[in-house]
């Protein structure tokens, strides 16, 4: 029963951690006899009130007017109970309806057959009462009905507001052409909420810093109530025009109501800031104020700089949207922290001058909403409340601050940015500034030496501080690309895991500096930017099984054209190129061009350490007489086949266990011109234990006049035939069967990255078998600084 007999009983839906929020929105609009239950508000008064609340709130999801409380027990007792309801008094004659069902229990555990249920229930009543049926149509209902389940009972009711409130109508705006995902509407009012922007708007000079707005709906949401927008104006259909129970007079002035306060408030000019570092964002969010109808100018800066633009404003609020995120993508959160960290320290510094002025709070209030805890050391200081709520399937927390408690590290690296200035990257630790000299110190070096040699991707940094144990290589889009501006680069950043004695969150700090850092110092976007854990356990990653190691995949571009000759060698026009998978990229070596994949392995596709020794390869097979036959080990991605090929290889064998790296082989031969075309196959793929299968042509008439062989330095791969392989235990058999599958006068190169390996010679030279040390000549000035990164040896068979 309700305290007066033309109130009603509603709720409004809400995500999971609103609720609160929402409450408080509903009282601000008049709205009373509240209660706040999990996932919704409930609340009585007249259909005004929640005519009202579909209008303006920016929180809830859906309003429901409740028709009744039913049994459900059981399937029949539910048709029974929504039988009693009078149907024909809420579905107009003609209207189409559509049955939203939510929760189950012991005995109704589908909400399909609860929907299913209920639609019997209500078509069968109203085919009693008028003796027609209506029609269902679940994409676009006339009418919907709400049936939630709970424990015993389900709550039978009309939504009132058809599609989700948080669909405000400005989101189609955008288009699809929008490299970035917005945070939905109603979350970024949550974040707003949470921050007290309604409070910083009491003030004539209220003004919103919004770190990462994306696709703008923070900035939209926070200018929207700036200018006393109520949410629902956009909106040209709802869930109540099709329900017996309108009130059209009602709805008609709630509107004339609204659009009266937006003509009142039309003069205020909120300051609005963003900084962000995602490209396409500004555009984005510059489209969505547009779509939205709201004439407010946005000014994007640097983070010191918004910071610094708040620091005199009585109503003053920043809002970080840190949930796009993911779990994996350290490289983008060390960007944002990075980011996030320059914002809080300029709002701390400039704490005591809000002080001053502002009657309410020490300092601007900061709010960010986060799938981790990371915001507080960036901030240096704890949230002073925290709201848990679900983004997508995932945990997360929005998280407010009083920026006078926050004590933000006041470190900075120095670094050169692109046109040559000299900028301040904000940083956990005062050692990351020695990084970032280090940095940039082999920087110049690698770049002038790439330059000189006409190498596009190589090694830059390899734990030359002990402290900052990573190595970072950079790759450059090849040629096929276009012109050198237009070109892609990347970073591909591994990290060494720490000794057990190193405190995890030290080293972490670490990383993220350096993450901060090198994208910063060697002009690449953060987005670009890759991040892998290599440990210092024995493993070899081609015999490992292709596996999604990241969750962001990466547009591979279309390649576009043909690229010339540049003298080194011969081969065929380039004509039908494969397709490239998801996430893949082109880059240039040696003349050639290979396929690389940053987000899908631990490997990219190439090791840069054997470039050298590729070029070997290349060389060695030019000088080779006879047939001219080319056998590659444990070939990964086959970028060695195809510098055989360059050579004048006539017959190429590739050989290795995943048969995802032997496509990946074939199509780096293809798209070097070097197919399979018609009845000629000279290149064939094996996919094989490359152990058992050298053991089995040991007793073919099969042999090749050139051998190359990179073994991994364990696997335990259950498709191996003798269970394990260690190179130290097992390379003398290994080498000693190659040998045997060497025409007279023929080579291999046997490869391996094991750092303390030493070659059994003496077993060797029993079984006839010569190797000459290589290894000098196979590494590159990238790598010299750490001549261990392999060992290389030249096999002849002396008798």
């Amino acid at each position: 029963m309700t305290d007066n007999e033309n109130d009603q009983r509603f709720f409004a839906t809400c995500p999971m951690g609103f609720e609160q929020l929402l409450a408080g929105e509903l009282a601000s609009l008049g709205i009373e006899r509240l209660r706040p239950l999990k996932g919704r508000v409930s609340f009585e008064g007249p259909l005004e009130a929640a005519l009202r609340a579909c209008l303006w709130s920016r929180l809830a999801s859906r309003v429901i007017c409740v028709l009744g409380r039913v049994d459900a027990t059981s399937a029949d007792a539910l048709y029974e109970g929504l039988s009693q309801i009078a149907w024909e008094d809420h579905v107009r004659v003609g209207a189409t309806i559509a049955v939203d069902a939510h929760g189950t229990n012991a005995e109704l555990r589908n909400t399909q057959f609860v929907a299913l249920r209920t639609k019997d229930a209500v078509v069968d009543r109203l085919m009693a009462r008028r003796g027609s049926r209506p029609v269902v149509n679940v994409a676009a209902p006339d009418l919907t009905i709400s049936v939630r389940v709970a424990r015993d009972h389900a709550t039978v009711g009309i939504d009132l507001s058809g599609e989700p409130l948080f669909r405000r109508g400005y989101e189609s705006s955008r288009g699809s052409r929008s490299p970035i995902a917005p945070v939905r509407p109603d979350y970024a009012a949550a974040l707003l909420a949470a921050g007290g922007w309604y409070r910083c708007l009491r003030h004539d000079d209220a003004a919103c810093a919004v770190a990462f707005p994306g696709a703008g709906t923070v900035l939209v949401e926070a200018a929207a109530q700036a200018l006393d927008v109520a949410p629902g104006l956009l909106r040209a259909r709802w869930g109540f025009q099709g329900w017996s129970g309108a009130d059209d007079g009602a709805w008609q002035r709630e509107l004339e109501a609204a659009r009266d306060r937006r003509d009142t408030a039309c003069g205020r000019t909120p300051s609005l800031l963003a900084c962000e570092t995602r490209a396409g964002a500004e555009a984005a969010a510059r489209a969505a104020l547009r779509g939205a109808g709201l004439d407010v100018d946005v000014t994007f800066d640097s983070p010191a700089a918004c910071g610094s633009a708040l620091a005199s404003r009585a109503g003053a609020l920043a809002v970080a949207d840190l949930s796009w995120i993911a779990e994996d993508d350290i490289a983008s959160e060390a960007s944002a922290l990075s980011e996030l960290r320059a914002l809080g320290r300029s709002l701390a510094d400039a704490a005591p001058a809000s002080a001053a002025s502002a009657d309410e709070k020490g300092g601007a209030a900061l709010v960010a909403l986060s799938h981790s805890a990371a915001a507080d050391a960036a901030l240096g200081g704890k949230p002073n409340a925290t709201l848990d709520v679900m983004v997508g399937r995932s945990p997360a927390t929005i998280r407010a601050y009083d920026t006078s408690e926050l004590e933000v590290s006041a470190h900075e690296a120095t670094v050169v940015d692109r046109n040559g200035r000299q900028v301040g990257v904000p940083v956990f630790l005062p050692t990351s500034e020695q990084f970032a000299r280090r940095l940039a110190k082999v920087w110049r070096q690698r770049r002038k030496w790439a330059q000189r040699e006409d190498v596009t991707c190589f090694r830059i940094y390899d734990a030359d501080l002990p402290d900052y144990a990573v190595s970072i290589d950079l790759f450059q889009e090849s040629e096929l690309a276009g012109g050198a501006s237009a070109r892609g680069r990347w970073l591909q950043i591994y990290e060494y895991a720490a000794p057990r004695e190193i405190d995890a969150a030290l080293a972490r700090e670490r990383l993220l500096d350096v993450l901060a850092i090198a994208p910063r110092v060697l002009d690449v976007k953060p987005e670009d930017t890759f991040v892998k854990v290599r440990t210092r356990s024995r493993g070899g990653s081609q015999y490992a099984d292709e596996a999604e190691r990241g969750a962001r995949g990466q547009r591979g571009r279309e390649e576009r054209g043909a690229r010339g000759r540049d003298g080194r060698g011969s081969r065929g026009a380039r004509g039908g190129q494969p397709a490239l998978p998801a996430g893949a990229h082109l880059v240039d070596e040696g003349g050639l061009t290979f396929e690389v994949n940053f987000s899908r392995r631990l490997d990219c596709g190439i090791f840069l350490d054997h470039r050298d020794a590729r070029s070997l390869v290349r060389e060695m097979m030019k000088q080779t007489q006879g047939s001219k036959r080319f056998l590659n080990l444990f070939s990964y991605t086959g970028t060695a086949t195809c510098y055989a090929a360059d050579g004048g290889a006539k017959h190429t064998t590739t050989v290795d266990l995943s048969r995802p790296s032997l496509e990946w082989a074939q199509r780096n031969m293809e798209r070097n011109g070097f197919a399979n075309r018609g009845r000629e196959r000279p290149h064939e793929y094996v996919q094989a234990d490359v152990v058992s299968w050298v053991s089995e042509q040991r007793h073919t008439k099969n042999r090749w006049d050139l051998i190359f062989c990179d073994v991994p330095t364990f696997s335990n791969s259950s498709r191996m035939r003798k269970g394990s392989w260690d190179v130290q235990r097992d390379h003398a058999e290994l080498i000693i069967g190659i040998s045997r599958l060497l025409t007279r006068g023929g080579s291999a190169i046997f490869s391996c990255n094991l750092r303390t390996f030493r070659p059994d010679t003496e077993t060797l030279a029993k079984a006839g078998v010569e190797l000459e040390d290589v290894t000098a000549q196979t590494i590159g000035e990238d790598f010299s600084r750490n001549a261990k990164i392999h060992h290389a040896y030249i096999v002849r068979r002396v008798r």
